[in-house]
């Protein structure tokens, strides 16, 4: 469930404050939302699909990073699961301002209306080519695209080739 915080744009200080506590906020297009941090499972699972991922094409070094901020173009700060980047970021203590070229999210129980219908919309309008949404619950994976109508739904575990030349397993 989307839950609004009362602080309409946080700055990246009160971000952080948040993450001490154990919330993650996250500013998406305006909109403040809020999460748990997330429990060791998920984790696991974010850390078996970076270890799958590689470059297929010389053209994309396919660096990742887990829960970092990005900030957007349009002064959004989100923090992705796993964000993908055909180059390395220069920014080491602040939010990476190099749009990701690809982002994973895993759900999280009461979390599923931001991670399937408010962050896939965001990030391909922000400029990211593919965005993937893993539910653990179920091993469902949806693969999001600016060039389909609709997203594509697989099972975990599935192989995709990302539109960057990056090659993931979900």
């Amino acid at each position: 469930m989307i839950s609004q915080n009362q602080i309409s744009q946080p700055n990246l200080e009160t971000l952080l404050q948040a993450d001490e506590m154990g919330l993650r906020l996250e500013v998406t297009a305006g909109l403040t939302t809020w999460e748990t941090s997330p429990m060791k499972s998920h984790q696991k699972v974010v850390d078996r699909i970076r270890a799958s991922i590689k470059a297929t094409l010389e053209t994309c070094e396919c660096v990742h990073y887990a829960d970092v901020f990005v900030r957007f173009e349009d002064g959004s700060l989100k923090r992705p699961d796993i964000s993908v980047f055909c180059s390395e970021p220069i920014e080491e203590n602040t939010p990476i301002t190099l749009t990701p070229t690809a982002v994973v999210e895993v759900i999280s129980k009461g979390y599923e209306a931001k991670d399937l219908e408010l962050n896939p919309p965001f990030y391909l309008n922000a400029g990211v080519l593919d965005v993937l949404v893993l539910d653990p619950a179920t091993n469902e994976v949806w693969h999001f695209r600016s060039d389909l109508e609709q997203a594509n739904k697989y099972f975990s575990p599935v192989v995709l080739t990302l539109e960057c030349g990056c090659e993931i397993t979900v």
